[in-house]
């Protein structure tokens, strides 16, 4: 069964890199690099970024970070780095873009990474593994889906049933936005649709733009550019369409939440500042902090992709992976043939951790 030999690929590639990463030369001390898709992110002069920020410096403790993709989807992390929330509780992001949950799994269990933001179904896929680490979701980012349906025609009014017979450039098989996008077509009742689901996220649009597709997947600021350039049109957001879904966590082996639970609390409180930041500044503001974050992308796309996913309601009041939306999650995993019905986790604590998310904005905390 396809399905079944994607999720099987998925767990062989987490633990293949793991023990790549593991035997490799790389510095696990603090500051060192987890890998080379991207470089370390830290703005000059972040620390005076915030009119709240402490006037006496903080020894900073460095903590090794790993993006599943660049996108503004994940905006209020880039705020806090802006604006020097994470130095305010004193911390510094060492930054790398892993392209792909799979991979920044591997890092931390690798021990190449401290905290990753991945999909929250990595840490089930790992549970059931039964290996020697498991991870724990510590805070829910997101909570839609954040990629947009792209046509290469213009369509006057879309509709999921338009995409009979056409052809789709999606994501990964066993992907977040890949399941989504296949639990959507299940719903709308689209059976004969084409996704194809090989080629490498950062050669998407290539492939796009060069005649490959009816459609395409992507998320912002992505998605704004490409309509942008006329060279695609706004058909639908799976966001919006899908409806509530716990798409983007930060997550973290349950070893490194147990001996360092300071860490985790500074970084979850940092993230709510910059989702609380997000939600007062100006445009210009908000623009100006997530600029170095998105080189070569205007203002005027970054502000329309930080709307889009206002609209949407992509970023929770409280970042708390509640049951409900556990079980959405695994009833899409199971849907999509990635989790056996018979795998089912009853027990959100087994891979998550909200006791963090809940002393946000406590006394000393």
């Amino acid at each position: 069964m396809i399905k079944a030999r994607s999720i099987a690929l998925l767990l062989i590639s987490v633990i293949v890199l793991a023990l790549a990463a593991s035997c490799g030369s790389r510095s696990n001390s603090p500051g060192a690099s987890t890998g080379t898709d991207s470089p370390s992110v830290m703005p000059s002069g972040s620390a005076n970024a915030s009119p709240s920020a402490e006037s006496t410096p903080k020894e900073l403790v460095t903590v090794k970070f790993s993006e599943v993709i660049r996108s503004i989807f994940y905006a209020p992390h880039y705020i806090a780095i802006s604006k020097g929330f994470y130095e305010e509780e004193g911390l510094k992001v060492d930054m790398n873009t892993a392209q792909g949950s799979d991979k920044g799994a591997a890092a931390l269990i690798a021990g190449n990474a401290d905290i990753s933001m991945v999909g929250p179904e990595t840490a089930i896929y790992i549970h059931n593994q039964k290996g020697a680490k498991t991870l724990k979701i510590f805070h829910q980012l997101t909570l839609k889906d954040g990629s947009f349906l792209l046509s290469r025609n213009k369509t006057d009014s879309f509709k999921w049933s338009d995409l009979s017979g056409k052809t789709v450039i999606g994501w990964r098989p066993g992907s977040a936005p890949q399941m989504v996008l296949n639990s959507l077509l299940a719903k709308e009742g689209v059976k004969d649709a084409k996704v194809i689901t090989n080629i490498a996220s950062t050669a998407m649009v290539g492939a796009f733009t060069s005649g490959q597709g009816d459609y395409i997947q992507v998320y912002e600021p992505v998605a704004s550019s490409l309509v942008k350039e006329g060279k695609a049109y706004y058909a639908a957001s799976l966001g919006e369409d899908f409806g509530a879904y716990p798409e983007t966590s930060f997550v973290a082996t349950s070893d490194y939440i147990r001996s360092h639970p300071d860490i985790i609390q500074s970084f979850v409180n940092a993230v709510a500042k910059g989702r609380q930041w997000l939600n007062t500044a100006s445009s210009d503001e908000i623009a100006d902090a997530l600029m170095p974050f998105f080189e070569g992308t205007s203002k005027e796309l970054i502000l329309s992709s930080i709307e889009r996913y206002k609209s949407q309601d992509t970023w929770p009041a409280v970042p708390e992976l509640t049951p409900e939306a556990f079980d959405t999650l695994q009833n899409v995993l199971i849907d999509n043939g990635v989790l056996k019905p018979e795998e089912k986790l009853a027990n959100l604590e087994e891979v998550a951790d909200m006791s963090f998310v809940r002393k946000i904005g406590q006394e000393g905390k």
